[in-house]
């Protein structure tokens, strides 16, 4: 299967990101080991891009549920368990008076 967008190709996940988001992924998550003055630098053109284009908060905000709600199982290796029913519960109908 094929991905496209915005008429581009995607070749893997991060690249679909890139050019969803439109702008590199480094961008946001960093690099393993940039200095603190090149995250410093980082992080102040993420605000100057935020501040040029508000809606694109909506964008990464959307992106990022839905990444999440897809892949956060997988990645997080999480298992939903149901919650044991103990029984407890209102011990009876009645209203307490404050």
């Amino acid at each position: 299967m094929k991905t496209y967008v915005g008429g581009q190709r995607a070749a893997s996940a991060d690249e679909f990101i890139e050019l969803a988001l439109g702008t590199p992924l480094e961008l946001w998550l960093g690099e393993p080991d940039e200095s603190a003055e090149e995250r410093a630098a980082r992080l102040d053109a993420a605000r100057d891009i935020l501040a040029d284009d508000p809606a694109l908060v909506d964008s990464v905000t959307q992106l990022a549920v839905e990444v999440l709600g897809a892949h956060a199982p997988a990645l997080l290796n999480v298992t939903v368990l149901d919650r044991p029913r103990t029984g407890r519960g209102r011990a009876s109908g009645r209203a307490v008076a404050a």
